[in-house]
């Protein structure tokens, strides 16, 4: 169960007293000890998410039936507790719960605590919980974010024995004030078996749990991809002290999916993994737990809706898309006009960013994709066949699924929008691309960037083929070669992520592309354009 609820701290203090305890500098004191050894726990980590000048979500797992009680601090002595709340945590959201914290100080470090009280004895409750992310600021304050996406794939899991998923602890050390998971959170079509063959004839040994043994299919099968993940010590870190802006891909339903789509339609060897042939059933399971699992701000008008801004201060918007919920088959991609058969984000997502961006005030808005613009990534891995993004590899003429980015480019520019920038994931290796419209074949924008970057802990492949429709201009690229070949285990130290940083002073955006390693492979700075 999720609420909306933010009360003051004389408010949270009086609600709580009942069923627990408090101390006499405001906090909650330790419960009562006759049932020490049986206490509920905090059994996934800590996380935040969605964080603006003055709010942000926090998130938590129970290990039963409990009430989520949260307290804000400034300060991690939570001497001076702000707010606080509380939310139940039922079977129904397996018991997870989450809320959105308001009113919260601009440009601040904060603090929270979750502990759980437990619903069928509420005299026991849980030890704390500490968690942290910092508030956007007000001003033009200097500010730092990470991106990348892919996440447990193609059967490369945690493996403690090097590291776990060492990108996350990479990530944390740079300190970013937020994290933007671009999709592929999870891998839902992809099971981790107890052990994997490495090219190098060595053998990667994964921590197997029985839901994330299969493809998953049940509602459970899907919680269990996302608790998987949470085994991982450094994911749990990076998740405690960064809030994560986040969406969905392909993989959180499974590979290329597209909502309505055939199951039977697919090459015989992907339909017979699954005993459910319904993909709207699956999908809508895996869209229930990705929303139990993400710390996500709700959206009352579209429940389950994942396209959102965020606003992160006077320097940053960011626009977070989704490229898979209202999509078309797109069939041979030969549309020449705009239909219910090329839709990529849809006619309201599209109507939606278009308004957002030009009511930004932001310095710079940060487009965050699900996939690439401009590269040819195919449909059908089996058979090769078919157009899973928006390139559509004819180099010519937009059609089919580039008619609507055609369109959104073309208002970008005569609506006199500045300065976005596209990030995104997906293909399993990282680049820089530069749109010049004057080597394009479809020529009315500006031209602009978009950076790749991932995977964060999955297989890596690439390189791919760019479209020249946009006028795609390949900068950089680190991707396997011919002699590496394809599906390289992460212990091969190609994952890689993007680091973001906008100096207050002369709002100039700096881009570094890194690795594992956190080693910076090319660094871009890039210019506001003034209005």
């Amino acid at each position: 169960m999720h609420r909306r609820i933010v009360t003051s701290r004389r408010r949270f203090l009086q609600t709580s007293t009942a069923t627990v305890a408090l101390s006499a500098a405001g906090g909650i004191a330790a419960p009562f000890l006759s049932r020490a050894a049986d206490r509920p726990a905090v059994s996934h980590g800590v996380q935040s998410g969605d964080v603006s000048t003055d709010s942000g979500v926090v998130w938590a797992r129970a290990d039963r039936p409990a009430r989520m009680q949260i307290e804000m601090a400034t300060t991690d002595s939570f001497k001076n507790i702000i707010g606080g709340t509380y939310v139940d945590a039922l079977p129904e959201s397996d018991f997870t719960a989450k809320a959105l914290m308001e009113n919260l100080p601009a440009g601040q470090d904060m603090f929270y605590r979750i502990r759980f009280q437990d619903l069928a004895a509420p005299t026991i409750s849980g030890e704390p919980v500490v968690g942290r992310f910092r508030t956007a600021p007000s001003d033009k304050r200097s500010i730092s974010f990470v991106w990348s996406g892919d996440t447990v794939g193609q059967g490369w899991g945690i493996d403690e024995s090097r590291g776990g998923m060492r990108t996350y602890a990479t990530i944390l050390k740079n300190k970013p004030d937020l994290f933007i998971h671009n999709g592929d959170n999870i891998y839902a079509d992809g099971p981790i078996e107890a052990e994997k063959k490495m090219p190098n004839g060595q053998i990667w040994k994964n921590i197997v749990t029985e839901d994330k043994s299969k493809p998953a299919e049940t509602l459970a099968e899907f919680r269990g991809n996302y608790k998987y993940n949470m085994l991982d010590k450094n994911f749990r870190a990076l998740y405690a002290e960064v809030p994560v802006f986040t969406q969905w891909d392909d993989h959180e339903v499974f590979n290329n999916w597209w909502p309505g789509e055939p199951m039977d339609a697919r090459a015989e060897v992907i339909a017979k993994k699954y005993v459910e042939k319904n993909d709207l059933i699956i999908a809508a399971r895996s869209a229930r737990a990705f929303h139990e699992y993400m710390p996500m701000r709700e959206t009352q008008a579209e429940p389950g809706r994942v396209y959102r801004k965020i606003s992160y201060g006077p320097l940053l918007d960011v626009f977070m898309l989704d490229m898979r919920s209202y999509r078309g088959p797109n069939a041979e991609g030969k549309d020449a006009s705009y239909g219910p058969n090329s839709y990529f984000m849809g006619p309201q997502q599209m109507a939606w960013l278009k308004r957002e961006l030009l009511n930004s005030r932001a310095t710079w808005k940060v487009i965050a994709a699900d996939m690439p613009i401009g590269l040819l990534v195919v449909y059908d891995t089996v058979k090769n066949t078919g157009v899973e993004a928006v390139a559509q590899g004819d180099d010519g003429a937009p059609l089919g699924r580039e008619l609507e980015i055609a369109d959104l480019l073309s208002f970008i520019k005569h609506a006199g929008v500045k300065n976005t920038v596209w990030l995104t994931a997906d293909v399993h290796y990282t680049a820089a691309h530069y749109y010049d419209p004057n080597k394009a074949a479809f020529q009315d924008f500006e031209p602009f960037w978009e950076f790749v970057s991932g995977p964060l802990h999955a297989g890596t492949f690439g390189p791919n083929q760019l479209d020249k429709t946009f006028g795609p201009q390949l900068i950089y690229i680190k991707a396997p070669s011919k002699e590496q070949g394809q599906n390289l285990p992460p212990s091969e130290g190609m994952q890689f992520f993007g680091v973001v940083g906008i100096d207050g002073a002369t709002e100039q955006m700096t881009v570094t592309l890194k690795d594992w390693d956190d080693r910076s492979l090319w660094v871009k700075t890039l210019d506001p354009v003034r209005s």
